[in-house]
């Protein structure tokens, strides 16, 4: 399945258009025009990379809220296990999230939590024994249009950016108080 393709998940599910030869059909690989009325700063969205190959560096990105993982992660996780199947652990970089829990219980199962402090802007989604996604983590003061940006290029098939990479772009909006990185 085409990034174009890959699943949704926003705070109010918002879902991709289908490119195909009308007039106004989202060329494939790109966020489809309802992300970019819909997406707010501060908008959980999850987008998945679903070829089959896994070829790519990053399997998908996600857009919290807050770096408040107990209150993000939840909505992660639930939407997760709706594409994926049981999550199992969850492996997060400590410097990027505040008061992290060893585990969370979320729709009655036990996710572990990994944390070190790793710095690379991802979340490694682990289902069943040794299944691991790895999601780019967009800051959650990030303006929607390098969101957007960062999010398109980290599903992308052929990707073979790193998350940071992907990052240093300014993302950050100088009104609300954050400075690029």
């Amino acid at each position: 399945m085409a990034a174009s393709d890959a699943p949704a998940a926003t705070s109010g599910a918002v879902p991709d258009a289908v490119p195909d030869a009308t007039p106004g059909a989202v060329p494939p690989k790109l966020l489809p025009d309802a992300i970019h009325r819909a997406v707010r700063p501060g908008t959980a969205l999850l987008r998945l990379e679903t070829t089959h190959s896994r070829r790519g560096v990053l399997d998908g990105a996600w857009w919290p809220r807050s770096r408040d993982l107990a209150t993000e992660l939840p909505a992660l996780i639930t939407a997760l296990t709706g594409h994926l199947g049981p999550i199992a652990r969850v492996g997060v970089d400590a410097t990027a999230w505040r008061d992290i829990p060893p585990r969370l219980v979320i729709d009655d199962q036990v996710v572990h939590l990994d944390s070190d402090p790793v710095g690379d802007d991802t979340v490694l989604i682990t289902r069943g024994h040794n299944d691991h996604f790895a999601l780019l983590v967009v800051p959650p003061d990030t303006t929607a249009d390098a969101a957007r940006e960062a999010m398109a290029r980290a599903v992308r098939a052929d990707n073979i950016t790193r998350a940071a990479q992907i990052l240093i772009a300014p993302t950050t909006d100088p009104a609300a108080g954050g400075a690029a990185p």
